[in-house]
């Protein structure tokens, strides 16, 4: 049987000092809350952004946050969208809407008046509810509690017509349905992602990339993954994936109780090929260091080996990675600090052996003994290298 939600909420977040002020600056009969922080509220999840919809235009706004001297910034003005940054945090500001005309890429909009409007361009009915700022009472317009309380995530009107006004939707969707969702899902919403997958091709990297983040960092977005595969989503943005891996992986790090990462999961989903992930990363946008994490997971062997060696060759995360990728036990380096070989190449020098080659040489052999013997105090080190020296000399 199907929860039921409630049509009125009164989270303590509404009945903060600094967003009584907010309201009463702008006028509560101006203004309801809408989309991920009535959600949340309504699933008693926490809430992390709060979104304010209002019938003011813009610079109206503006104004009257300048005259109740409370911080705004011009975030996305000519959109609509002004942010007031309050002691508690941000609250992003955005006049009424419809679109005029798009491309898939981007929208143009026109200031609107009527709220059903401006939840008629939203993209699922889950987040195309508003709450009075005062009361509380759910304006639903398309059904989105009866959605919510079943798990559904369903695009608002004629799925592919909301895709075609922005094809990043289709990432969302399943980003959603990872979150929100049950099985089975939308027909018509799963039928439209595939149909117009392909416009994806037309998307920035970068955007695609981050939606593809945000997807991976949830708790366990295998299946929707596996999902995305079958409905040819994902051969278009992710052509070498393997989402059985991806699904091995989030075994793993449930058994072990490590917490979700992002980056360690695509590099699940590669295939272990350095210059393929570091084409990934590439095209991704992702940044220097997560290049060079995703291209470090990908140099992994079927057995990554002793653990706590692992880990002082690549670091913690990068031992991390690869440990989990392969299905090892990784109880040995958390919270294990990574040690500093206690040898210098002076000590080497101070036991009369030439600067040059040979110590450097005679450095990585005593610090492999080292690593083997798993990491023993400075007094081992120096009867290894005592070791090392009667092997040269002998």
């Amino acid at each position: 049987m199907t929860e039921q939600l409630p049509t009125r909420i009164a989270p303590e977040w509404m009945h903060r000092e600094d967003i009584a002020a907010l309201i009463d600056t702008l006028g509560a009969q101006n203004v309801r809350f809408v989309g991920g922080a009535v959600r949340d509220t309504l699933l008693g999840l926490p809430v992390k952004d709060i979104d304010m919809a209002t019938t003011l235009e813009p610079d109206e706004v503006m104004i009257r946050l300048k005259r109740a001297d409370i911080h705004r910034v011009p975030t996305g003005i000519d959109h609509g969208t002004v942010t007031a940054v309050l002691p508690g945090g941000p609250v992003e500001i955005t006049t009424l809407r419809h679109d005029v005309s798009t491309d898939g890429r981007r929208a143009t909009v026109a200031f609107a008046e009527d709220w059903r409007d401006d939840a008629a361009r939203r993209d699922f009915t889950i987040n195309a509810l508003y709450a009075d700022p005062l009361s509380g009472e759910i304006a639903d317009y398309f059904g989105g509690l009866a959605d919510l309380a079943a798990r559904r995530v369903r695009f608002i009107g004629d799925a592919r017509q909301r895709i075609r006004e922005d094809h990043l939707r289709i990432l969302r969707y399943f980003r959603f349905q990872a979150r929100f969702g049950s099985r089975p899902a939308d027909e018509e919403a799963e039928s439209a992602c595939s149909e117009l997958a392909a416009t994806l091709k037309g998307l920035s990297r970068e955007r695609v990339g981050m939606e593809m983040m945000n997807l991976l960092g949830l708790p366990d977005p295998a299946p929707t993954v596996a999902r995305m595969a079958e409905l040819g989503v994902l051969a278009v943005i992710l052509p070498e994936a393997d989402p059985a891996a991806l699904a091995a992986l989030v075994r793993a790090e449930q058994a072990q109780a490590i917490a979700a990462d992002p980056l360690r999961r695509l590099a699940a989903l590669l295939p272990a090929h350095v210059p393929l992930a570091e084409q990934i990363a590439s095209r991704f946008r992702l940044s220097g260091a997560q290049k060079k994490r995703l291209a470090l997971a990908a140099g992994r062997e079927a057995a990554p080996g002793e653990a706590r060696a692992l880990a002082y060759r690549l670091g913690h995360d990068g031992a991390l990675d690869r440990l989990l990728i392969a299905g090892a036990d990784a109880a040995s380096i958390t919270g294990w600090q990574i040690p500093e070989f206690p040898l210098k190449g002076g000590q080497i020098v101070a036991r009369g052996v030439g600067a040059g080659p040979q110590v450097a040489r005679l450095l990585r052999r005593v610090e492999e003994r080292w690593i083997a013997e798993g990491f023993p105090a400075a007094a081992r080190v120096d009867a290894l290298l005592d070791a090392e020296l009667a092997e040269q000399n002998s």
